[in-house]
């Protein structure tokens, strides 16, 4: 059972992703002839059968010996990056986007957007356990993995070359994260842990009352709908037409717990708990059924101090804030999984849930050049809720010299954010101004001043179905073939209103109302007298389906064509629809709705060819092709605002597909158990590629997206690990004990290819425009570092829990968005990294608890954002970070 067990984990790690490699008979040579194994991991299993011959004078035991090589990023035919359950302990990073961080060529760009080889998100996906998941996201198709806590998962392996049994999509790589598998015998254990950062616990920072439930992430109602706004947005009506009760609509949207910031001088620190469970009951002769549950909750406080600025030019500022932004972020998980063992056959059955909330307030005060003598307060509170839903059936059978992997799939995802608030009161600091030293809000009615509330709903569902077979079909030959088919529909619907103040608030006798906070403004009574009404400004296209129908199939060769010198050939047929268009939600609509429909097939091969130079060496060179689509919020022409990023996106419905062609080829070493050491070499081409771009707006800019002419790619991986033995230092201490060193560095450089005659399609202009007037020849893509550096060097016990590691990381800069017409790009500066992350196990009662401390952040590394005029630097985004303690136990009975 144990060893079925143990087979079954490393299964996980690899199904669906690569194709299992053939299982070669081999002759035994005579006892003097046999070699020890050539490297140490090559373990010799030795399997021992009673045999009885008749006949033929013998009566003993048959010895049948093979070797078995458990390294799974050697034998698997493709290139890739396995992290395992162990690995991701050692970072210690409490999700999986931050361990991932860590893997040769990835980086992770805000919300656990994971970048592989500086290619945006656009050209990596996810999948768990080989099926393919839905985002919660609105501007991504892609799940952000930060949403994954690391102790839902057991394993994650990334792949870098493509192969034909994988989705199409599949540009830097794709990233399979395997879930904890059903255990080999009964456990519980129980995990808390507690941490802050020298920025936020104990520090000042904002919030508001919101519900009484929130450090749960779960609303208690508060932020429900009132009975006039449910009746408003359901009704099909727009906020201007006759019978609608704009003042009853107003009145009740505002009030003290959604709408009053309040100053904390002392923000509690972070806190965590899990408890998993599991159990293996055998049902009957070779029949075992295992069962697992999880659950486990993280409420973590971030504070950020942020300079965040615009320009019009190289000498004058659009906009200059100062903004603090208070969030507290809990996210909630919970898993349960059943598997079912029976001979060669095994079927798995996971569910899976996830919430993550997200409670901002932000305060900021700044200048704007379009209101000239003013100076600005704007107040915005926000709820955000992700979940994730997802429940997987995979049956694994054995039929004969065929194997049947069958996959089924459901997943939901979604995404609220109700009463979305912001406020911006003005201070005018012109001599004699009646209230020169008070902020006043005047709510869209002459002087400056605004209120607005927005409301977001967003839910996508996914079903996926496929199998694959693969058999040998001749000796040294392995032949599989699959079909998958993916069905993805999402819902999104964003309503933004402003609120407008009667004529009455410009007398005299009424302008003291605008000095008021938020919910006495806006109260009911208020509402009333000064006739405050309301107007949508999303209101020509509030809402937005799409769809993304996918059908593909695939044949797949793995040979050995000499003695160490494999093939791994196949082709993959791909066609997908993919569907946007706007939702028509009122019951009179004049709106011409944008739609765009995109519908593609594909031939997409690919071929790797490895070779084993030597016992303990082997190269590998891979070729393929393959695609990358837009995602669904870049091809909607509808305005979105990130409160992450604080910025505005707009779709581009002209958007096309992308197409790649890829090579790649490594050279790997591995001299020793568990050491190794690799160099690759790797290019890619791509045409239309997907890229942003700024466009300007009065003071502020929003972001778009068009397909650039052609762009290149091209870069070096370097990857080792070593071990060195500290015995020889003396002392009963180190006896045991060994250090650990791991390195990568990945050099990559890409540039777009902008000619003079090359043009884009832009939603906004009419007819082709010139590339270059939205991108410069020679320019990076967006999101890519030309060096990203992971540096691991910690003390280990081999007898036991004791672990201590430095964690080095390092990414130069990379562009972030384009810059308008003859501004510089906005670039990122992510820099150096130092974290400290110590295990220990200790026994207590005959119990062994694991404590674990980490230190985040040692260097206090700064956040920025900027363009790089000439003369002068204008940050978009800078914030410290601030370094980060805390410690963590956990005990299994």
């Amino acid at each position: 059972m144990t060893q079925s067990m143990a087979a079954w984990r490393l299964l996980l790690a690899t199904t669906a992703l690569v194709t299992p490699a053939a299982v070669f008979a081999q002759e035994t040579p005579p006892a003097d002839e046999q070699a020890a194994p050539e490297t140490a991991e090559e373990i010799t299993e030795e399997a021992t059968e009673e045999t009885d011959v008749s006949g033929s004078g013998f009566d003993g035991e048959i010895i049948v010996q093979g070797r078995f090589s458990p390294d799974v990023v050697r034998t698997t035919p493709e290139v890739v990056t396995l992290l395992s359950e162990e690995d991701i302990a050692r970072t210690g990073d409490g999700n999986i986007a931050g361990s991932l961080s860590r893997v040769s060529g990835l980086s992770v760009v805000g919300n656990g957007i994971v970048y592989v080889r500086g290619l945006g998100d656009r050209y990596s996906s996810a999948l768990l356990n080989g099926s393919p998941l839905p985002s919660p996201e609105p501007l991504r198709r892609v799940v952000p993995l930060d949403i994954f806590p690391t102790s839902v998962i057991a394993s994650s392996l990334v792949q870098k070359s493509y192969s034909a049994n994988l989705p199409g999509e599949f540009g830097g790589g794709i990233i399979n994260l395997t879930t904890k598998a059903v255990p080999t015998e009964s456990f519980l254990e129980i995990s808390i842990g507690g941490s802050g950062d020298s920025e936020t616990t104990g520090q000042l920072g904002y919030t508001y009352f919101g519900g009484e439930t929130d450090w749960t992430g779960f609303d208690n109602g508060s932020r429900g709908l009132t009975a006039p706004v449910a009746a408003f947005l359901s009704g099909g009506q727009r906020i201007g037409d006759l019978g609608v009760d704009q003042q009853a609509i107003a009145g009740a949207i505002v009030n003290a717990d959604n709408g009053v910031i309040q100053k904390n001088n002392n923000i509690p620190m972070n806190f965590s708990g899990s408890l998993t469970g599991g159990t293996s009951i055998e049902l009957g002769d070779g029949v075992f059924l295992g069962v697992i549950a999880t659950g486990g909750i993280n409420n973590k406080w971030r504070t950020r101090d942020i300079t965040q600025q615009t320009a019009a030019s190289e000498t004058v500022l659009a906009s200059d804030f100062r903004r603090v932004s208070t969030e507290n972020r809990i996210v909630v998980n919970g898993l349960v999984g059943f598997g079912l063992e029976f001979g060669d056959h095994q079927i798995r059955w996971t569910n899976l849930y996830i919430r993550d909330t997200v409670k901002q307030t932000r305060l900021a005060e700044g200048e704007e050049q379009n209101l000239g003598d003013f100076s600005i307060v704007i107040q915005d509170t926000g709820w955000y809720e992700r979940q994730l839903i997802d429940t997987q059936l995979v049956g694994e059978f054995q039929i004969g010299p065929v194997k049947l992997d069958v996959r089924g799939v459901y997943a939901n995802s979604q995404r609220e954010a109700p009463y979305e608030l912001s406020f911006q009161y003005t201070r005018n600091l012109r001599p004699g101004a009646v209230f020169g030293a008070l902020y006043q809000n005047n709510l869209n009615n002459g002087n400056p001043g605004s209120a607005s509330v927005a409301f977001s709903d967003l839910n996508e569902d996914l079903w996926a179905g496929s199998f694959d077979l693969s058999g040998d079909v001749m000796d040294r030959v392995t032949l599989s073939a699959g079909y998958a088919y993916t069905d993805t529909k999402r819902y999104s619907e964003r309503r933004e209103f402003l609120f407008s103040a009667g004529s009455t608030l410009s007398l005299p006798q009424n302008e003291p109302f605008s000095l008021l906070r938020p919910d006495f403004l806006l109260s009911p009574d208020v509402v009333d007298f000064l006739n405050i009404g309301l107007s949508e400004t999303t209101e020509s296209n509030p809402a937005f389906e799409a769809t993304l129908v996918t059908h593909a199939g695939y044949a797949q060769v793995q040979a050995e064509l000499a003695m160490g010198l494999n093939l791994n050939l196949g082709v993959r047929y791909e066609d997908g629809k993919q569907g946007v268009s706007s939702v028509q939600i009122f019951t009179n609509s004049t709106a011409q709705p944008s739609t765009t429909i995109l519908e593609n097939s594909y031939w997409l091969p690919a071929a790797t060819v490895t070779w084993e130079v030597a016992p303990d060496m082997q190269v590998r060179l891979n070729a393929s092709k393959t695609i990358a689509r837009p995602q669904f919020r870049e091809l909607i022409f509808q305005r979105y605002y990130d409160p992450e990023t604080n910025s505005e996106y707009l779709g581009n419905p002209l958007l096309q597909d992308s197409e790649l062609t890829n090579a790649e080829l490594r050279y790997e070493y591995y001299y020793a158990a568990e050491q190794n050491v690799s160099i690759a070499g790797f290019f890619k081409k791509i045409d239309k590629p997907i890229e942003t771009f700024l466009s300007p707006e009065q003071s502020s800019f929003f972001t778009s997206f068009a397909n650039a002419p052609t762009a290149n790619l091209y870069g070096v991986e370097l990857d080792g690990v070593k071990f060195i033995d500290l015995v020889d230092v003396g002392g009963d201490f180190f006896t045991t004990r060994r250090l650990r060193m791991s390195v990568n560095y990945t050099y990559t450089k890409s540039e777009l290819s902008v000619g003079a005659d090359d043009t884009v399609l832009d939603f906004l202009a009419v007819g082709p425009q010139p590339a270059s007037a939205y991108f410069t020849d020679g320019a990076p893509l967006t999101g890519q570092s030309d060096h990203l550096v992971n540096l691991q060097i910690g003390m280990e016990d081999t007898d036991g829990l004791s672990q201590q590691t430095f964690l080095l990381s390092y990414a130069s800069d990379r562009v972030t968005r384009r810059g308008s017409a003859g501004q510089p790009d906005v670039v990122e500066s992510p820099g150096w990294k130092l974290d400290f992350v110590a295990r220990q196990g200790i026994t207590l009662g005959g119990q062994t608890i694991d404590l674990k401390f980490e230190a985040r952040n040692l260097l206090g590394t700064d956040y920025e954002e900027f363009q790089d005029f000439e003369t002068r630097r204008v940050f978009f985004n800078r914030y410290d970070v601030g370094t980060s303690v805390s410690l963590s136990a956990s005990i299994e009975f």
